[in-house]
């Protein structure tokens, strides 16, 4: 009876360990593929739409369906405008009229606060010769004794001479949204990472980062 008993433990230890296994590797699995499925949505959206409206135009001209051709061709003429619209807008001549347009559009009440602010975030983007993150600290927020990554994105000095950290304190796992402090220099600490380390970081809402932190 004694040699039974033992032999079903082991089976359902067997079959435990098993089951483990298997969703770890399950789980293993689903991570793994996460970022290159996101990745491939976005850069199968991204195509999709700059393609739709070359692809509009190309469709007057060809009358079979040939999806993937048109899109395809769709894509190359949508890049193609683009190019020549950057090249007109970077001319002295193409500067003018793209000012006249947005003085036009800064006339227009809510419309000229929704330019204002998407061509604020493109315009931070599209600068390549600034980094928008120039460090990573840690500062205690939103309390005493709660550290938190903070993305230094410029510096200021008070009357009294005073340094201070503008800093963009991220959300987890959405890095895109949160919030922007002012902070003494001597209440941050360096964290020791790159920015994209901080980034990495963040987003992994710590899995991934340092076995060490400099407090």
């Amino acid at each position: 009876m004694n040699l039974i008993k033992d032999l079903k433990d082991i089976k359902e230890l067997l079959n435990s360990t098993i089951m483990n296994k298997i969703k770890n590797y399950l789980i293993t699995g689903i991570i793994s593929i996460i970022p290159i499925y996101v990745t491939f949505w976005i850069i199968k959206n991204l195509f999709i739409f700059f393609s739709g409206p070359g692809q509009t135009i190309i469709n007057i001209f060809v009358i079979e369906d040939y999806q993937y051709l048109t899109q395809f061709l769709g894509f190359i003429l949508t890049i193609l405008f683009l190019s020549i619209l950057g090249l007109i807008v970077k001319n002295v001549v193409g500067k003018q009229l793209y000012s006249i347009f947005e003085l036009f559009l800064s006339n227009i009440p809510i419309i000229n606060k929704i330019y204002k602010t998407i061509k604020n975030v493109t315009d931070t983007l599209a600068n390549s010769n600034e980094q928008a993150f120039t460090k990573v600290v840690m500062i205690e927020y939103p309390k005493n004794d709660l550290w938190t990554l903070a993305m230094v994105t410029g510096e200021s000095v008070d009357t009294k001479g005073i340094e201070y950290y503008n800093l963009f304190v991220p959300t987890t796992p959405n890095p895109t949204s949160g919030y922007m402090i002012i902070i003494k220099k001597t209440n941050t600490i360096d964290a020791g990472v790159s920015v994209e380390e901080g980034l990495t970081i963040i987003i992994s809402g710590g899995m991934i980062g340092p076995k060490k932190i400099k407090l």
